[in-house]
C-alpha cells in the first residue's frame, strides 16, 4: 500500500501553475470572445442583408403591379377613345342615311 499512498500523495500534491498559464488562458478567452463577436456581427449582417433583399423584392413587386395597373388604365382609355370615335362616326353615317331617306321620299 505504500506505493499506492505515494502515488495518491503525488497526485494530490499542489503544484504551482506554470508562469505562462495565465497568459495562455487570457489569450484563449480573448480569442473566443473575438470569435463570438465576429459570429454575432456576421449574423447581424446576414439578417440586415436579408431584410434589405426582402424590401427590394417587395418594392419591385409593388412597382410591377403599379406599372401593370397604369398600362391597363392606359389601354382602357384607348379603347374608350376608339369607341367614342366609332360611335361618332356611326352617328354621322346614320344621320347621312336618314337625310338621304328623307330626300328620297
Amino acid at each position: 500500500m505504500d506505493d499506492f499512498e505515494q502515488e495518491l500523495r503525488e497526485a494530490t500534491l499542489r503544484l504551482p501553475a506554470p508562469p505562462s498559464l495565465k497568459r495562455k488562458i487570457l489569450a484563449r478567452r480573448k480569442q473566443q470572445n473575438t470569435q463570438r463577436v465576429h459570429a454575432r456581427l456576421v449574423m447581424w449582417q446576414r439578417l440586415a442583408a436579408s431584410i434589405v433583399l426582402a424590401a427590394v423584392a417587395g418594392g419591385a413587386y409593388l412597382w410591377h403591379n403599379a406599372e401593370e395597373r397604369r398600362k391597363g388604365e392606359e389601354a382602357r382609355q384607348q379603347v374608350l377613345t376608339a369607341l367614342r370615335i366609332t360611335s361618332h362616326a356611326l352617328q354621322k353615317m346614320n344621320q347621312q342615311l336618314a337625310d338621304r331617306n328623307r330626300n328620297a321620299e
